[in-house]
């Protein structure tokens, strides 16, 4: 060690700022001059070896990691110097070296702004064949951008994921939480991982409802949160660090086709997983069962909120402990559909969801309020549905709040065990959607449909002016 110079001046800045400490306060604690500190951190002198011991002593620091590879953003870095528009611009590694160690987070940020610029390309390469009207323009047709991939997985196939189920029971047991997760949580990523939560105001932050830094291990959380939204997002972070294996396991084992995809995916399940990890399968299942799967008490005995719980219930298909085949959806003011989730996967052809009469439409004038119903669709099915609106982060009094609506639904036969199964309503006459609907003297149709023609007659209206015959 005494052989070798080291030259480590932006990770120990980087050591000193995580600290909040000033250069005179470090300098001090080391028995170096303010100036020399200054001097090694601007890499134009070496770390001795007792100052190496001192850093250790005073500040726990890794000697490993004054001494290992510049960053772990390095190869990705000599990727992107790699292509033809920016391969003549260096003609070494050496400032990539000083990039990744001096501004590591700049790095990162043109990282992720070369990601971007390949996948925006590649989209408007697709897009160009298709206006030229090449005969590529079939297979575009199946052609989708990757959240739109990642919907259509989540949205086919049973919501539920056996690996993270018993990865997250395992580490909760391991973890013994009490009566506080948020608070045990925190403790075990300070004490384990050495990563600090801050929560920031909303002035500091206002865009954002969570950012970690990778370099200084903090992971910051907007005031805007509620606190069960907080909770699920130290619980996400939690995830990544307590069941990597469970993680990748589950997104391997999903038919993604591209990098933005398979990122998007990942950021699902880990919220997937940090629900686990909130509500055990085990145990959230016995509480669904003593309440009678109410959502209402629910949420209040698991300590999370309305639309958290409502999401969890979706999932309970562990084999030998099944809950009822539940499934969600998810809208906005405009009827758009945010999330669509399934037990078995969404009853797309059954249940469809698109339908206007139904009361997950009707929340939005009475917020806060749980509307049940029946709903019985032209084939016969007969569903139980249960609706609810759920707020999103709280917004200034200039802003419009952010309010969702979601309803959980099953089949009439899967109801048995729910409070909501003595609901004595009459069935809503509902359809999958107006355009696949062949109900007649619908007053709120909005589309004829598709399969029947329109019985236009000037001599007769009808309740509709897409009424048919």
């Amino acid at each position: 060690m005494a052989e070798t110079k080291i030259f480590a001046g932006p990770r120990v800045r980087r050591i000193r700022n995580g600290l909040s400490l000033t250069q005179t306060a470090m300098a001090e604690a080391l028995g170096i001059s303010p100036s020399y500190l200054n001097l090694i951190e601007r890499n134009q002198r070496p770390l001795t070896v007792q100052l190496l011991l001192k850093l250790a002593a005073v500040y726990q620091i890794d000697l490993a990691e004054l001494r290992g590879p510049a960053s772990d953003s390095l190869g990705e870095l000599r990727a992107v110097f790699a292509d033809p528009l920016l391969a003549g611009e260096l003609p070494g590694d050496q400032e990539l070296i000083e990039i990744a160690e001096a501004a590591p987070n700049a790095a990162i940020g043109l990282i992720k702004l070369y990601r971007a610029y390949q996948e925006q390309g590649s989209r408007l390469r697709d897009l160009t064949r298709l206006l030229s009207g090449q005969e590529q323009a079939a297979a575009l047709s199946g052609a989708r951008l990757p959240m739109d991939e990642v919907r259509e997985i989540f949205e086919n196939r049973p919501y539920h994921f056996a690996g993270l189920d018993a990865a997250a029971e395992a580490f909760h047991q391991r973890l013994a939480p009490g009566e506080d997760l948020q608070a045990a949580l925190k403790d075990w990523l300070r004490r384990d991982h050495g990563l600090a939560v801050r929560i920031l105001p909303i002035h500091v932050m206002p865009d954002l409802r969570r950012r970690f830094d990778r370099h200084s291990l903090r992971l910051f959380l907007s005031e805007r949160l509620s606190a069960e939204d907080q909770l699920c997002e130290v619980a996400m972070e939690a995830a990544h660090f307590a069941m990597p294996e469970a993680l990748a396991e589950a997104l391997d084992a999903l038919p993604l086709t591209s990098g933005e995809a398979r990122r998007i995916a990942r950021f699902e399940l880990a919220r997937y997983a940090a629900l686990a990890l909130m509500m055990p399968y085990t145990a959230f299942l016995e509480t669904c069962r003593r309440a009678r799967f109410d959502i209402d008490l629910v949420r209040v005995r698991m300590r999370v909120s309305v639309e958290q719980a409502a999401t969890r219930m979706v999932t309970l298909q562990r084999s030998g402990a099944l809950g009822p085949r539940f499934f969600l959806m998810e809208i906005d003011h405009a009827g758009n559909r945010l999330r669509l989730r399934g037990a078995t996967g969404f009853p797309h052809r059954a249940f469809g969801g698109g339908c206007v009469k139904l009361n997950v439409h009707a929340t939005f004038a009475q917020p806060g309020q749980i509307l049940v119903e029946r709903a019985e669709m032209p084939g016969g099915a007969c569903f139980l549905l249960v609706s609810r609106t759920a707020d999103g982060p709280r917004s200034g009094y200039t802003e419009r709040v952010r309010r969702t609506a979601f309803l959980l639904g099953c089949e009439v036969g899967q109801a048995a065990e729910t409070t909501y199964a003595s609901v004595d309503s009459a069935p809503l006459a509902a359809g999958p959607a107006c355009r696949l609907c062949e109900r007649q003297g619908c007053l709120a149709r909005a589309e004829p449909p598709v399969t029947r023609p329109l019985g236009l007659d000037e001599m007769v209206g009808g309740l509709s002016v897409f009424d048919f015959q």
